[in-house]
This record gives C-alpha cells, sequence and structure tokens, in this order.
C-alpha cells in the first residue's frame, strides 16, 4: 500500500515555516513568563498563566511531554498509599482534583478503574487493615466511587480470570481513574494556546539573559535545524523535571542539588484473557506493583529505585524487566506474563526533594525555589494534581517579593476552576455519531470510531473531516492497531508533532502496541516531509 499523501486539510504554511514564524514571534517580543519545560508542571503553569492574562512562552528541548510525563503509571488517583503515612488530608485534595479530572475537565480523557488489592497469605498487610484503608479511601472520595469494600477470591476471580488465586485469602476492591498521560499533555497545550500562549518544542535553552543581575530571558537553539534565537521574558519559570538542577546551574554555577531522581520502569504486554480490573499487590511497607488494563494492552510496573545518571539516558534495562515480571507474578498468572507478550518498555524519572531516607518512602511533594537571579525553579509534583500546582505556583509568582507580575494578573482564586481541556465531550456519544452521522466517503470502522472519540473527544470530527476530505487518510498506520493516516497528519498539523517519535510514541500508541515496524516509521518520516 503506499502511503496516502496527506493533501487534505493541510494549512498554507508547511511544518518548517510555522516553526520559523514562532520563533520569530518568540524573539520579536518580550513575555510577562516563559516557562522553559513542557511537561507535567509547565503546561499547567503556562495554561493557567495565559487564562490568568500573562503574555506566557513555553519552550521545551524535546517533545511535549517527551519524558518522565510521558512514563508515568497512567493514573489519576488519590493515592491509597499515603493513607499509611496519616497524609488524610492530600488523599483528600488528590480525590477532589480527580473528580474534578473526571467529570469536568477531562472526562474524554480520564477513565474510571475499579482496582483489586489482592490480599495472600504472607503478604505485608491483612485483609483486616486492607480492608479498613480501601473503606476510608472510598470515604475521603465521598463515596464517589462506590464503597471500598472486601470481596471473596472466587467473586474477584471471576471478574479476572488472570488473578492468582494460589494462597489468596481476599481481595480488597476500590475505585480511582487512569488516562492516557501523553494526549493529556498534548490537551493541556492545545489549551494554553487557546489562551493565548506561544509554544515551540524541540528548542534547547542553551544559556540565561540577565538584566542587572537579574535573569530577563534565554537564548535557544532549535534542535531540528540548529537556527539561534532568544526570548525576552520578565520571569523565567524552570519547569524542566528531571534537569531542574542543570538550569538552575545556569544562572548559579555553584546552586547545591534541590532535588534527587528515581526510577520508575514499566511494561506492556498483550492481553490474552479479559480484564475487568486492575491489580494493585503490595510488595512491600511502601511499595505497590500494578497490572492495568491499558490501551487494549496490560501494563505492569512501577520500579522505585534512585537513579544519579543523565536523565536522557534513562531506560527499562534487562534488570527492571525481570523485576516487574516477578513482582507481577504474584498476583497474575504465568500465561500472561511470557515474555513473547512484551510490546514496550519504558522508564521514566520522578522528581523527589532532596533529603535523607530512601526514595520508595519520599514523599512526592512539589518543589519551588528561587535562584538568585530571580528565576523560579519548580519540580515534583504528579499528574492527578497538576492543575492544582499550577494554581499554586502562579500564587507564588503574584507573591514574590516586588514581583512585577501581580499587578496584570488576574487573582488566581477568580479563575474558573474547572476550565475544560479541547474537545470536552461523551466519548461513547462522539463514536455513536462518527459511525451513524458519517457523511459519504468517510469509512471508519467501529474499533477505530471508539480510539479517535477516547483520544481526541469532539476533535475526532476535524480528523474525520480530513478523512472526508482525503479517504486514503482514513486507511490504518498499521493493520493491527486503531490509528489511522489522517492522525498522523492532524499531529502535525495541530498538535507540534515534529519527529516519528512524536507521533508513534506520544500522539498516538503504535509504539506502546509494538506497531512501530521499519516500514511505519518509514512512512510516518515521509508523510511528515510532504507536510514539512
Amino acid at each position: 500500500m503506499n502511503t496516502p499523501h496527506p493533501t487534505a486539510g493541510s494549512t498554507a504554511l508547511g511544518g518548517a515555516e510555522r516553526r520559523a514564524e514562532t520563533r520569530q514571534r518568540l524573539a520579536a517580543a518580550t513575555y510577562d513568563l516563559l516557562v522553559v519545560g513542557g511537561g507535567i508542571l509547565g503546561t499547567s503553569v503556562a495554561w493557567h498563566a495565559a487564562q490568568s492574562g500573562l503574555r506566557v512562552a513555553m519552550v521545551d528541548a524535546g517533545d511535549f511531554a517527551g519524558a518522565t510525563s510521558s512514563a508515568s503509571s497512567k493514573l489519576v488517583h488519590g493515592g491509597l498509599r499515603y493513607l499509611q503515612t496519616g497524609a488524610v488530608r492530600l488523599v483528600a485534595e488528590n480525590h477532589h482534583e480527580r473528580r474534578v479530572l473526571a467529570r469536568d475537565v477531562a472526562p474524554h480523557l480520564v477513565n474510571p478503574l475499579t482496582f483489586y488489592l489482592p490480599v495472600y497469605k504472607g503478604g505485608p498487610h491483612g485483609a483486616v487493615k486492607l480492608g479498613a484503608g480501601v473503606f476510608a479511601y472510598s470515604a475521603l472520595s465521598a463515596f464517589g466511587d462506590g464503597v471500598g469494600r472486601v470481596i471473596s477470591p472466587a467473586r474477584a476471580a471471576a471478574a479476572n480470570p488472570a488473578l492468582r488465586t494460589d494462597n489468596l485469602k481476599a481481595v480488597a476492591v476500590y475505585g480511582d481513574h487512569q488516562m492516557n498521560d501523553a494526549r493529556v499533555a498534548v490537551m493541556t497545550v492545545r489549551a494554553a494556546v487557546q489562551s493565548g500562549a506561544t509554544v515551540l518544542n524541540h528548542a534547547e535553552v542553551t544559556g540565561l539573559r540577565h538584566t542587572r543581575g537579574r535573569v530577563t530571558g534565554a537564548e535557544l537553539r532549535d534542535r531540528l535545524d540548529g537556527t539561534e534565537f532568544g526570548v525576552d521574558a520578565r520571569l523565567v519559570l524552570n519547569a524542566t523535571g528531571p534537569w531542574v538542577d542543570h538550569l538552575r546551574r545556569m544562572e548559579d554555577p555553584g546552586a547545591a542539588p534541590s532535588v534527587r531522581l528515581s526510577k520508575g520502569a514499566h511494561l506492556v504486554l498483550r492481553r490474552t484473557a479479559p480484564w475487568h480490573a486492575a491489580m494493585a499487590t503490595p510488595v512491600d511497607k511502601y511499595r505497590i506493583t500494578f497490572a492495568l488494563p491499558w490501551e487494549d494492552h496490560l501494563l505492569l510496573g512501577t520500579t522505585d529505585e534512585s537513579y544519579e545518571g543523565d536523565p536522557a539516558d534513562v531506560r527499562a534495562t534487562e534488570a527492571d524487566i525481570r523485576q516487574i515480571l516477578d513482582e507481577a507474578s504474584v498476583s497474575v498468572t504465568d500465561e500472561q506474563l511470557s515474555r513473547s507478550l512484551m510490546t514496550y518498555a519504558f522508564a521514566g524519572l520522578r522528581v523527589l526533594p532532596a533529603g535523607p531516607g530512601g526514595v520508595a518512602s519520599a514523599r512526592r511533594e512539589t518543589v519551588v525555589s528561587e535562584g538568585r537571579g530571580g528565576m523560579l525553579s519548580v519540580a515534583g509534583g504528579k499528574w492527578t494534581t497538576y492543575r492544582h500546582i499550577g494554581r499554586t505556583v502562579l500564587n507564588k509568582l503574584a507573591k514574590l517579593p516586588g514581583s512585577a507580575l501581580a499587578e496584570d494578573m488576574e487573582p488566581v482564586a477568580d479563575l474558573v476552576r474547572r476550565v475544560p481541556l479541547p474537545g470536552v465531550a461523551n466519548p461513547s456519544a462522539v463514536a455513536h455519531r462518527l459511525l451513524v452521522d458519517r457523511e459519504p466517503g468517510v469509512e471508519l470502522d467501529p474499533l477505530t470510531t471508539r480510539h479517535l472519540a477516547t483520544h481526541y473527544g469532539s476533535l475526532a470530527f476535524e480528523i474525520a473531516d480530513l478523512v472526508r476530505q482525503d479517504p486514503a487518510l482514513g486507511e490504518r498506520v498499521h493493520p493491527d492497531g486503531p490509528e489511522i493516516w489522517a492522525q498522523v497528519v492532524y499531529a502535525r498539523q495541530h498538535e507540534w508533532a515534529e519527529t516519528v517519535d512524536d507521533v508513534l510514541r506520544r500522539r498516538t500508541t503504535l509504539t506502546v502496541r509494538g506497531l512501530d515496524t521499519d516500514d511505519v516509521r518509514a512512512r510516518v518520516a515521509e508523510t511528515l516531509r510532504r507536510d514539512g
């Protein structure tokens, strides 16, 4: 099959021209806020700052959510394990944010998920303790996902045939949510742009600009063509995740480390049995290993170990793979854990506060600091509370001594707390309309329509419109996956996809499904060149 030619719906400017125009816009203005880093924290701050009336720019050395923020466990959750440390208020706040995301902000991207927490003989926790824990957990969520309870092994195994029942005493049940983190990230970037922000990925900070000892911008290099340019800003926010101390040392070469890193690896496997619930199995006092139904596959993880290498080199190693499979085998039957089923392995880095103790027991809290040149650095946090963190950072900006931004900002408390992400809609209604109300020439199968509805919401109609204009774009990128060529074109034109990995790993699920073959990669590269 020939690669569909992406002519339909093309904008007047190609990809290279669009980037050049964005660079010129960045270089020509003085921004109120320059956000360096387009992960969880950077995208949230850019979105909220633009909503508050600030002139905002955001850049990332790689792709948006290209590192840690697309290597999470894909959960939007209250944090059951935090209860054992007495962090009741934290769990309640997490639950509040989880519900807002699932009901108001991103119901098209955040999905409910039932969790089984199996209790085995000799395990680190007993049935009574876990039963009380999941009841309290659901109570802190105002029982919005039902009442946490304990069920029998037979009942649990009937719903999840892959559950290992040897020495199984009971199963605690509770509710949380999950998402595709990369899709939530790109929708947040889009929300920031719709609110007025200017953004550019694959743009690396090579130095900081100073005025009378204060950081007032950055020097940048476009990693795709080598173009060098600069951005002036009244305030620079360092939200570079694992690289936060690297940028802090650009401001102050003697800056002491502010964070430490913990590596978390995950595996993706093809499923061979129905999974009606996720499994969260205690490994020890602090750690839980997950087995999650995700993107029609099985997601396993995660590890938690100190990491001191280059963040760019983090990988899931053979030792990580063995550990994850071994820990999963406590509660998952062997036939589900064959190495032949593995489609992808990935690893990310948690950014934790510097300090003593092991990384597994460290609190997942946000670290905010101000450098001697006035650059504000923020690190840590989690996807569940990323909107809350964005508001917190904005409050911090407004309260900085002599802040020049406060007078230009709408009060953060006055911001609409439940502003939805683009595409907000009921996915089932979108999928139904794509199938039933399709226009002549738009032939999309049920698997593809469901995938579009749950990854784009109402924006799926824009992808269907590309197919209407060019029916060849309705062909699947790979016959074993739901994605179609219109998504590749759409990713380039509307979602800042510049490289093959941007498309295959983060705008679509082809890589995690193990479908990024040499042929697929070559054809996607050709499509990007044609549009570029």
